[in-house]
């Protein structure tokens, strides 16, 4: 299996893998797609997630240059690809990671 990395995907993916770290819990929505980027505009709202009762540091990749995308940012990308147009509704992040999306298709 071929390992992607941060640097391999273009920058408008850049910034949102960037979004989902800084967040580390929470969702963001809505997303435009297009031609599979996504593209956070004005419209774009954050939710963080703050967990009262413990520690939600920043994770061990926040401060790397360039690593190693997880299963789930490629596959987050690869359902990009195939979207190509449209809506997500929403993103849940949990750890910094992109977890679940939910869009907006037509019929």
């Amino acid at each position: 299996m071929v390992q992607v990395r941060v640097s391999d995907v273009s920058a408008p993916r850049q910034a949102l893998i960037r979004h989902c770290q800084k967040i580390g819990f929470g969702r963001i929505g809505p997303l435009i797609v297009r031609n599979g980027d996504p593209e956070v505009t004005p419209e774009t709202d954050v939710f963080v997630d703050v967990k009262l009762d413990g520690d939600e540091g920043p994770r061990p990749v926040c401060s790397l240059g360039d690593f190693v995308l997880s299963k789930e940012v490629v596959r987050l990308f690869a359902e990009l690809d195939a979207f190509r147009n449209g809506v997500v509704q929403h993103l849940e992040v949990r750890a910094g990671i992109p977890r679940r999306i939910v869009f907006k298709a037509p019929i």
